[in-house]
């Protein structure tokens, strides 16, 4: 008992010492995602562009448990947008039916703020 104690408390130090990095992985394939997406076309990551910057987005999210599904949404399925303008459009559909590679984006969005 007492070796498979240390046994586990070795295995959470190490997946707690490596998650920064895992993370990091995570954030890269994410914002790759983003521009082979087109993504960047429109939002910037840190300014207004022709649409908000994704840190705004993940601000406008910020603590709320439906913000996946809710930017999930808008980026699979066309969903309207409303313009500068006060004009709407359909948003771009992302082409990647990943739906893990999709929540990664997302999650990388997210943790902009």
């Amino acid at each position: 008992m007492k070796k498979s104690l240390i046994a586990g408390a070795i295995g959470l130090s190490a997946a707690l010492l490596f998650a920064p990095f895992a993370q990091a992985a995570d954030a890269a394939a994410g914002e790759a995602l983003a521009k082979k997406e087109g993504c960047l076309k429109c939002h910037a990551i840190d300014k207004k562009k022709d649409a908000a910057s994704l840190k705004d987005i993940a601000k406008k999210y910020a603590g709320k448990a439906d913000a996946e599904s809710k930017i999930m949404t808008q980026i699979t399925t066309g969903a309207k947008i409303k313009l500068e303008d006060g004009s709407t459009d359909d948003h771009k559909i992302v082409k990647s039916k990943d739906k893990a590679e999709l929540s990664n984006m997302i999650q990388w969005i997210l943790s902009l703020k």
